[in-house]
């Protein structure tokens, strides 16, 4: 596809998944819909689709990708899941909690999916429309946010086509996200236990896993992981009351701003809506942005997690 083409944008009904099938079929690139962000979807199994996924988004090739898939059946073709680990997915797949498996020796995955980690990155999403793709599709689906590396993470087909226009096949609009922070991503270590490598919309999963470990890894062991991350383009001051003159203040509960997180302080919508301010802050003709304090409490501490990032 020529860089100058602009990107198909298709409604997420029977004909637009049937055309996302058929992109995805020929290495394509689709921006699917999932219940966290938009995923960036292509054949797992291909190493020139998934090459075209690291191009489009200029991406580190030392990152790895999330694949999804359509049931834990599919998933066992890929990771090496025993019993305890099954009964944990089967629990709460499908949904916005990502696992970090032992890869299986036979795994038909293209290389670069791992970034040559002896691991992988599963999950079954929830939403229903990547859910019909993958079933019609029969393949699974290397999935990464669907924008530019670094950048502020799509929760809309709008927010996709801000920073991948011309650079991506299609694009599935099933308008927002629900959840709007990217999933928990949880590694299994063995014994009972689970080690949390990124929050998100599932910790309280986490929280009840069998001997959470809370360590943190001292390389990169799966997506979102990177220091600076989810970056709006411009300096990012967290923690402020109020803005200053060049600054685009997103704010939160009972402080005010350009945008809000949450009016009213819920945190669930402050998920929904965190990367929505971000975009807005990124358009925004301020060159600063400054961000409200958010209780690290629940999703919050997902949406610090973000935020910090993003600051840095």
């Amino acid at each position: 596809m020529s860089g100058k083409q602009a990107t198909e944008v298709r409604m997420a009904d029977a004909a637009g998944i049937d055309r996302a099938v058929q992109v995805l079929r020929g290495n394509g690139l689709v921006a699917i819909p999932t219940e966290t962000v938009y995923g960036l979807a292509a054949r797992a199994d291909s190493d020139q689709a998934v090459a075209r996924i690291f191009a489009a988004k200029g991406r580190p090739s030392f990152n790895p990708l999330i694949v999804h898939v359509a049931n834990i059946e599919q998933a066992a073709t890929l990771a090496e899941m025993n019993e305890e680990v099954r009964a944990f997915a089967a629990a709460n797949w499908p949904g916005p909690v990502t696992l970090v498996l032992p890869k299986r020796a036979d795994a038909n995955l293209a290389d670069a999916v791992t970034a040559g980690l002896d691991s992988v990155a599963l999950r079954i999403p929830r939403h229903e429309i990547a859910r019909q793709v993958l079933r019609k599709l029969g393949a699974p689906l290397a999935a990464p946010s669907a924008n530019r590396s670094g950048f502020a993470s799509p929760t809309t087909a709008a927010h996709v086509l801000a920073t991948l226009d011309g650079r991506v096949d299609l694009v599935l609009d099933a308008g927002p996200c629900e959840e709007g922070v990217e999933s928990t991503i949880l590694k299994w270590c063995g014994s009972g236990t689970w080690k949390t490598l990124r929050p998100g919309p599932a910790d309280s999963i986490a929280a009840k896993a069998n001997k959470v470990s809370g360590e943190q890894p001292t390389r990169i062991e799966a997506p979102g992981q990177l220091a600076s991350h989810y970056s709006p383009g411009k300096p990012v001051r967290l923690n402020a009351i109020t803005a200053q003159a060049d600054e685009y203040m997103i704010g939160f509960g009972d402080v005010q701003g350009d945008c809000s997180l949450s009016r009213s302080g819920n945190l669930a919508e402050a998920g929904r809506q965190l990367y929505a301010c971000l975009h807005l802050a990124a358009a925004s003709p301020k060159p600063r942005v400054a961000v409200a304090p958010v209780p690290a409490t629940g999703i919050g501490v997902a949406i610090n997690d973000r935020l910090g990032r993003a600051a840095t």
